[in-house]
Order: structure tokens, then sequence, then C-alpha cells
């Protein structure tokens, strides 16, 4: 056995003196637990001190709560009471296997009350209450004005840690006080067996008092407190026997066992282990810190040794007496310190979490004075976090056939554990993939069926954390001949895997590009996987066609909610990401956002609220800014938002990776959201705010943070819509291009040509572009919506076009891909509020194809879904114009244009 197995043997529990939000959700105390090192743990304000004020591990609960309007001392103990919940649940196996012996959790009352009885009392009932744990244990001082409250705490039927006690007078003050609550609760004919208790009997402190009034060499250095404590114990083996306390063990009463506190060394001439070595022996806690664990785990010595030397013991605390040295003005003093120690902690804590409280209130700018926490606290009147996990459609319309649809688009609040399910069948295809030598996998779906497939391969990409040997990945969202010919040469026959992914198993631009490589791999099933929902076309015609396999997707989560579903988790697996690890995230943000977590303290709701306050007040701009490593979930949240929000005339304007500027080249309509990884936007985001526009951060240290990110946007999505009065789950005015699509392409095959295709104008005809854009005020949006390839020049050019027209106008600019961005922000185009101007690109492609079987080219079919998509745009009396490019150099000479004239009208 090693020496804390060896200890455990003798009688002794090992509890850790430590605890950080950290260790909770990392697995390492769990792993502690399961490796018999700890039985219990042990809190104080100077351990929350370490933990909350050197780490910014709570500032995932701490920023909803300041946005929502909470004073420090209440987020701290909803902090705190969040750990001992959570470390009550981790020992709660231990406390069930020992009986109630261990597996304890103790959570300090405030060192502010120290000195007064009933305040004492009161917030020990209040934790007790609050936390409700069989496990719990509350921590109160043996001062005087603890004792009577300890007397009644255990009277009322809590569990308590007496913590603070250093003289041997004072302990058997405190065990009598114990016994006496126990008596007191019998006598009003309440049961007792349920009840336990330790008294903490604190060591090296002892030491360092008493050392410090002896000279340089004496003997004695070093002895006072492991002859204290022995003493001490023989009084626990006197006082716990006889007729009393036989009456009471029979009613079930536990022993209240000393618990040696404060036993990390600190001096370094004593040995490291010095108070866990000298201090063992049957019934007894020691609570040791990280440094005391890991020393005793290398080279402890277990060995029954609290009953050894009791003579000597004696001896030595005579001798100091003789020397002049006082036990009892020692254990006072001490007592007063200890007392000191733990207010100067809270009191620096609550300091910190002041800054911490004002910094991110203050990022809210002009939302934070009332508007979010007011709106927080309605929610959680109107119980809404509850509502949304009952799956009320009410949340979000009151039309029955609204209702009925929502009702069947709710699965996704469920989809990390409904992923859990699945990951088999994931591993065990990619597996299969990989064993047959396919290094590249090509992703042809549109919007919500492929996007996260793109943000994962190109986030994992990025932080170079995908395995060896991972296949390449990208997705087909586009119509564009040349994209589409550049996909075949780069993802070609006998070396790639083919994913069709649509929920609906009939998206046209899916379709058309599978014709198009079903005939290029001339008819091979074995190359086409297909994801997709029970019983749609595309299900059909992948039986018919012999596809490798078919995954359907839970029909219960719409496409741009299904990030956590087999749309995005079948590519990630492909490309070797750690599902497991990926999914712990979202379901740790799956926990934070649960439906009896507090509304303040809901993460992703306190997210929806700022965004849809800030939309209420003007604020509707979300611009979304990243560092590099994570640009590319950007236009995920863009389509999450725009396509959610964007109806009946409101919506949420997603600004997606506009370049960053000065503070005054932003109007007061923008809400800043900055993904944050390695700072390198941190001078100009603070400049923002310095300005005093709203700007909102969230950290993410790595790309498996993504799939809580995943979730967090979602739930605030759904409660943003909520507060907007909008359906979340609906997109209802998109199948109108659709259809203007399809007439154009009627009428072509009918010979009509696209006569009306020249309803646009050249780059020589600029001017006309230049008037077009002075129509914009305050308020309003410009959106590129650029039905030209996706390659990495032509999207650096429509970044710096974006520049140049927001120089101009002063106007948030966002740019898409045609037709992918239908499938994204064509909803909120179509069906928000009218505050956009839209500038349609095309361009005539120097190369074409045909669609297979379908009389028809990609050229055509494009051109047809850009007129459709502008027709519809003019019919709801929407601003836009079309720029027509006759060579794709002419993007170019279209950005300088406007740089031009930006320079020579600012």
């Amino acid at each position: 056995m090693n020496p804390v197995e060896k200890l455990h043997a003798l009688g002794q529990s090992l509890w850790y003196d430590n605890i950080q939000r950290r260790l909770l959700e990392n697995g390492e105390l769990q792993a502690m637990i399961a490796r018999g090192e700890v039985r219990g743990l042990t809190s104080n304000p100077s351990i929350f001190h370490n933990a909350i004020a050197k780490s910014h591990d709570y500032d995932s609960a701490l920023i909803p709560l300041a946005w929502a309007g909470w004073s420090a001392e209440k987020i701290f103990w909803e902090l705190v009471i969040e750990d001992i919940r959570q470390a009550c649940h981790l020992l709660h196996p231990i406390y069930e296997e020992s009986n109630g012996e261990d597996g304890y959790v103790s959570i300090e009352v405030s060192p502010f009350l120290a000195h007064d009885t009933h305040a004492t009392l009161a917030q020990a009932q209040e934790l007790w209450a609050r936390l409700a744990r069989p496990n719990l244990m509350v921590k109160i001082p043996a001062t005087r004005a603890g004792l009577p409250a300890i007397r009644s705490a255990i009277a009322a039927g809590l569990n308590i840690n007496v913590t603070l006690i250093f003289s041997l007078p004072r302990y058997l003050e405190v065990m009598e006080a114990y016994l006496r609550g126990l008596e007191d609760r019998l006598a009003a004919g309440r049961p007792i067996h349920h009840i336990a208790s330790v008294a903490s009997f604190f060591v090296s402190r002892l030491d360092t008092k008493v050392d410090a009034r002896l000279p340089e060499g004496s003997p004695l250095r070093g002895r006072a407190a492991i002859a204290n404590a022995k003493l001490a114990y023989q009084e626990f083996l006197h006082f716990f026997q006889g007729e009393r306390w036989e009456r009471l063990r029979s009613q079930g009463a536990r022993l209240q066992r000393p618990l040696w506190a404060s036993t990390s060394t600190k001096n370094p001439a004593y040995p490291d282990t010095l108070y866990v070595d000298g201090l063992i022996g049957p019934h007894t806690v020691n609570t040791v810190p990280p440094s005391t664990l890991q020393a005793f785990r290398e080279h402890g010595k277990a060995d029954l040794t609290l009953t050894r030397g009791v003579e000597q013991a004696r001896e030595t605390l005579a001798a100091l007496e003789q020397r002049g040295i006082s036990m009892a003005e020692v254990a006072q003093e001490l007592e007063e310190e200890g007392v000191k120690a733990f207010a100067d902690s809270m009191r620096a804590l609550l300091q910190t979490l002041e800054e911490r409280r004002q910094e991110a209130a203050s990022s809210l700018g002009p939302l934070a004075a009332d508007s979010v926490p007011a709106r927080m606290a309605r929610l959680e009147v109107e119980r809404v976090p509850a509502r949304l996990w009952e799956h009320d459609p009410g949340l979000w319309s009151e039309a029955p056939l609204a209702q009925a649809e929502i009702r069947a688009r709710l699965g996704w609040l469920d989809s990390p554990s409904q992923a859990r399910q699945r990951l088999a069948s994931y591993h065990d295809f990619a597996e299969e993939v990989r064993n047959q030598g396919l290094e590249r996998i090509l992703v042809i779906g549109m919007g919500g069926s492929s996007l996260t497939a793109e943000v994962l391969s190109r986030l994992f990409a990025s932080s170079r954390a995908l395995p060896d040997g991972a296949p390449r990945l990208a997705i087909l969202d586009s119509t564009h001949p040349r994209q589409v010919l550049q996909a075949a040469r780069d993802f070609p026959p006998g070396r790639s895997l083919y994913i069709l992914a649509s929920k609906s198993g009939a998206t046209a631009e899916v379709m058309v590009a599978f014709d198009y490589f079903w005939e290029l791999n001339r008819a091979d099933g074995a190359r086409f996987v297909a994801i997709t929902d029970p019983g749609s076309p595309l299900e059909q015609m992948a039986h018919r066609r012999g596809f490798r396999r078919v995954f359907l997707a839970d029909e219960t989560v719409g496409g741009r909610y299904s990030a956590l579903t087999d749309f995005g988790l079948l590519p990630a697996a492909l490309l070797g990401v750690d599902l497991g690890r990926l999914l712990e995230r979202a379901e740790w943000m799956r926990r934070q956002c649960a439906r009896d977590v507090p509304a303040a303290r809901n993460p992703g709701l306190a997210l929806g609220v700022v965004m849809a306050e800030a939309a209420l007040q003007g604020r509707d701009k979300l611009t979304i800014l990243a560092d590099a490593p994570l640009a590319p979930l950007a236009p995920w949240i863009e389509q999450l938002v725009a396509e959610s929000s964007g109806k009946d005339g409101k919506g949420i304007v997603p600004v997606a990776l506009e370049p960053l500027d000065a503070p005054q080249v932003y109007g007061g309509d923008r809400l800043f959201v900055y993904l944050r990884q390695n700072g390198e936007l941190d001078s100009g985001l603070a400049a923002l705010r310095a300005a005093g526009h709203p700007v909102i951060e969230f950290s993410i240290a790595d790309s498996y943070e993504v799939g809580g990110e995943f979730y967090r946007w979602e739930i605030a999505t759904a409660v943003a819509c909520h507060i907007l009065g909008v359906n979340a789950f609906d997109q209802p005015d998109v199948q109108e291009s659709k259809q203007r699509t399809q007439a154009r392409i009627a009428a072509y095959r009918a010979g009509s040509g696209w006569s009306q295709e020249e309803a646009g104008i050249g780059i020589e005809q600029a001017e006309r572009l230049f008037a077009f854009l002075g129509q914009a005020r305050a308020g309003d949006y410009v959106a590129l919506n650029a039905y030209l390839p996706r390659t990495a020049e032509i999207e650096a050019h429509l970044q710096r076009l974006r520049v140049a027209i927001r120089e101009r106008t002063r106007c948030a600019v966002t740019a898409g891909f045609g037709p992918r961005f239908q499938h994204s922000t064509g909803q909120l185009h179509k069906g928000g509020a009218n505050s956009g101007l839209f500038v349609q690109i095309l361009d005539q492609s120097e190369e074409d194809l045909p669609i297979p079987h379908q009389g028809l080219t990609f050229g055509m079919l494009l051109r047809a879904q850009a007129l459709g998509d502008y027709e519809t745009l003019l019919a709801r009396q929407r601003r836009a114009m079309r720029v027509l490019l006759r060579t794709p150099a002419e993007l170019e000479l279209l950005v300088e244009a406007i740089q031009s004239w930006a320079s020579y009208t600012s």
C-alpha cells in the first residue's frame, strides 16, 4: 500500500484543503477521489480568494451576474455555492459508501460574523437550506459567540465543522456544545443519527507563534503544535465515553471527529510531512493542502503516532509555560489573527470581485444602466429558462400551426447527450474511411447542413489540433462554375469521399452538385455518404444508388441548430477531432444553461438578453470580431442569428469579421462581440470601450471550446428571438426567391433568355453605385451579396470594399457569397427591418460546365439564383443594385473606385 492507503487503513481520513473551479471541471478532483487520495474537502475565504482572484476560471459565471446588476457579495456567494454544490456531488459516493463517515464538503460562514451569534446561526441555516446536500458541512468558528451558534445549529440538524480551535479548554467547550446540541434535538423529539461534525484543531500556526518566542536552537521549537494536538486527542477519547455519550450513541449519534487543520509546514527547516506523519490515529481527519498531499503521497510515513509520547507532550507544554509562554494567550492571539486573516481575505476577494463586476458591467456601455438587469429579472419571473426546457412554444408564437412546428424543432437542447449515444457509429465509420486510404472529404451542402463542418475543419487546422495524417476537408456550397471546377480538381475521384448534407434532402444546390460529382465518379455509390432527415428524398435516392452510408439526423433539430448533430460531428470524426472532448465542453455549457440555474447566472440567456436589448435600443448591428484562429466561428454565428431573428420587420444584423477600425468610424447602432484567443485585437477593442461602445468578450482558449460556444449561441439566439417577439425556428421569407429562381430557369428553357439581367451597372458606371450608396443613413447597413467564387483573393477584395464603403457611409457593411448567403442572411435581408442597401455583384465566368441531365449549366443556374434573389429584394421594397463584372479582374477596379470615392468625399 502507498502512504495514503496505509493512513486510511489506520482509521484517519485525508480531506483536501483546497477548491478551485478548474479542479471541479477538468476532472482532477474526480480523479483524486477515484484514486482514493481524498475523502472530503474543506474551504475557507482564503482558499476562495486564491481561486477566484488569481484566475479567470470564474469569468463565465461572473460576467452574466455582473450584467444582471448583482453586487460583489451576492456574486461571491453564488460562485462559492456553485463550487461547493459540485464538490458535494463528486464526493457523494464516498458519503454513501462510508455511511456518512466521510465525503463531506465544508463551506464557511462569513468571517465578518465571527462575533455575532445570531447572524452566524442565521447564515449557517441559510447556506444549509440553499445547498440542501446531506454531505455538506457548515464551518462555524469556535469563538465565544460561535459556541452557542454551534449548539443551535446542531440542534437544528446541520452538519457543522467547528473551525479555528487552538486551545484545549476551548476544544472542551466545542465538544460540549456538540453534545448539548444533540441533546436539545432529542428533547425536541427529532432524530440525530444523520448529524455529523468535526472539530478543526489548527496545528502549524501554533508552532509558528510559539517558535517566535523561543531562542534559536531551543529544543522546544517545532514541538508545541503536535504536543497540543496529541493532548487534544486524549481529551477526545475521554470525552466520548461514559453514560452521557452512550445514551446519545444509542440514538445514532456520531463521534465529533478531531480534524487537524493548517497542516502545511510553515518553517522550511521542518519536514514537509511533519503535521501528517505525527498526527495519525483512528477517528480523525487531516485536511491537507495540495503541496502537503503531494509530499505525503511521495514520502510520507503512515503509522499510529497520535497515542505515542503523550507524557512527553504534557512535558512539552509544561516546559513552555515554565518559560513564560502562556498557551492560553497564544491561543487567543491565534484565534483573533485567524478571524482577522479570513476577514482580510474576504475583503480582498470582494474588492477583486467588485473590480471585475464593474469591468464586466461597463463592457455593456449604455446598455448596463438598467435594461439588461431589468430584462433578466423579468425572464426569471416569467420562468423563461424553465419554459425553454419544457419546450414551451409560447415563448415564440401563439399561432397553433407555428407552435406545432416549434415543438418539433427543439431537439437541439439535448443534442450533446444525444450525440454521446452516436459516438461509436461516428468513430467506426471514421476508422473505416481511414483504413481505405481516402484522404480527402468534400461536404456538399448549404447553410446549417454544411457550415459546421467548415467551422471545425478550419478551426482545428489553424490550431494544428488535428492528428497527423488527418484528411483534407472542405465544403462546396456554391453553384459558381469556377468553384465547382476547383472542388472537382481538389477532390478528385479515387482519393475522395463525398458527403451530401441536406436536412430536407431536396436542397437544389446540393442535388445539382451531386449530379455533377456522380457523373465524375462514374456512378460509384461507394464514394458517397448522405446525412439527411429520415424519409427524405435524399435518403431514398442514397439507398437506391448504393451510397456507402446513410446517416439519419435528428429530425427535431433545424439546420442552423444542428452543429452538435450528425451534420457537424460526422465530418469532425473523419478529421480526427476528439468528439468526446468537444462534447464535454458542450455538456458543460448545457449545465450552465440548465433550467434550475438562475436567469442571471445563465451565460446563454445573458448573451441573448444583451443581444435583444441592444437591438431594441437601436444597436442591432451585432459586430463579431475574432482573433485569426477563431475567425471560422463568426460565419456560423452570423447564419444562426440572422436566419433566426430576421423576420416580421425585426431582427439582429450580424456583421461578421468586418475589419476593425477606429471608434469614430462606428455609429451608435453597434454591439461588438470579441472572440478572443491570443489578444491580437486587444488594443482596438480597448479603444472602442473607452469611446463608450458596448464590447463583450468571450475567451476561447482552444478549438475544443467551440463545443460550448455552439451551445451558448443557440440558447442566446432562442432567448433573443423570444424577447424580440419572433419565431426563432422558421424562415418564412426564403421561399419566394427560390420560386423566382425556378421561374427564371423555366423562362430560359422556354427560350426567353436573360433580358432582365441587364438591370445592373458595369464598372464604368460606378457613379450610379456611389449615388445608390449615398442613400445610406444612420442605422442602415450595406450588404455585399457576391455571386462570385469564394477564394482567398476575392475575400480580400471584399474586405477592402467593406472598409471603403464604411469609411464613406459610416454604416455597417456585411459580405456574403451567393447562393450560400441565401441560406444564411438571406432571410434577414427579406424579412428583417428595411434598413439594408443591397449590392449584388456578379461576374461572367470564363469557364462554365453543364449540370448533367438538366439542360442547364452551373453558370446559368447561378444567374437565375442571383436574379431571383434580386427580384425578391425589389418586391419587398428593399433598396438594391446589381454590379456586373465582365472579368474577375474588374472586382479590384471596383474596390479602387469605391476607395477613391470614399477618400474624395470623406
